[in-house]
């Protein structure tokens, strides 16, 4: 098994990464049509997820999604690739920040910050490019593949540019070693929880959806201001950033109340552009467990 993720990586992902953008994002045209026209890889899930968050939608606007969403995930496909060997001068050109003020207040300050954020546009590069976009030092919440040798590459590939990689089972740990450090943790807001009955239980996009806890139960114990990374796409491998203060004093809010805010905003861009979220995800596989 190791020899084949070897040669994979080193005949087929670090080749392909090497390309030029022009060549890469033909490659994505030829997968768009492998994967939406031949294979249809998760179309009926992608279709229903479509559906049920759009029930007032037609059919025909819910298949014109979908068709978009194929196409931007296949530049998504191509543009992780790309991390693997993207330059920090490329990274500079690709991902500028509108208003590092914002977060670089809390820097001044000397406090540590949240990060909140979904799998909206290109999460993969915002992961290689945000250490050099804030004076913070970033920190991704992850959960490590089970392919060992891969999830080395991964590690190495979003941490190359100053990112630090904390696994799921180490962040009390990560959050209790840096009390001393200025640190910028993010969290992704939009993933299917792991254990539902921890889980905070809303209406997001027309479903009953549980939706992880960590950024706001982190936030409230130690008082880091939450702030959400907003991911805008310009045009193909180009991106902007812009950062909205969810609040500055975690302590003082309601239960659920930072949960809620960084999820409505999240929901605001998808209902906005919904073909850049990832609707491959079988989100919605939970159910609100039942009061006992």
């Amino acid at each position: 098994m190791i020899v084949f993720n070897v040669l994979l990586y080193y005949l087929v992902i670090i080749p392909i990464s090497l390309l030029p953008f022009p060549l890469l994002y033909g490659l994505s045209d030829f997968l768009y049509v492998l994967i939406y026209h031949v294979t249809g890889y998760r179309k009926k899930v992608v279709l229903q997820n479509i559906r049920n968050s759009f029930p007032e939608k037609s059919e025909k606007e819910c298949l014109d999604i979908s068709k978009k969403f194929y196409r931007h995930f296949c530049d998504l496909i191509v543009e992780s690739l790309k991390a693997f060997t993207i330059s920090d001068k490329q990274i500079a050109k690709r991902v500028i920040c509108n208003n590092p003020e914002l977060i670089d207040k809390y820097h001044e300050q000397k406090r540590s910050v949240i990060i909140a954020g979904g799998h909206y546009n290109n999460w993969e590069i915002f992961a290689v490019a945000i250490n050099r976009l804030i004076k913070h030092s970033a920190a991704g919440i992850y959960t490590p593949l089970t392919n060992k040798y891969f999830d080395i590459k991964m590690r190495k590939t979003r941490s190359k540019y100053g990112l630090q990689l904390v696994a799921t089972k180490d962040v009390k740990r990560f959050f209790d070693n840096n009390r001393d450090q200025l640190t910028a943790t993010i969290f992704g807001s939009d993933q299917s929880p792991s254990n539902p009955k921890s889980a905070y239980w809303m209406t997001f996009l027309n479903q009953d959806t549980g939706v992880q806890f960590g950024a706001e139960k982190f936030a409230k114990e130690y008082n880091y201001p939450v702030i959400f990374g907003r991911i805008n796409k310009v045009k193909r491998g180009y991106y902007t950033l812009d950062f909205i203060n969810v609040t500055e004093n975690p302590q003082e809010t309601e239960y659920g109340e930072i949960i809620e805010r960084v999820t409505r905003l999240l929901e605001k861009d998808i209902q906005t552009a919904p073909q850049y979220w990832l609707w491959t995800h079988r989100r919605w596989k939970h159910r609100r467990p039942e009061l006992k």
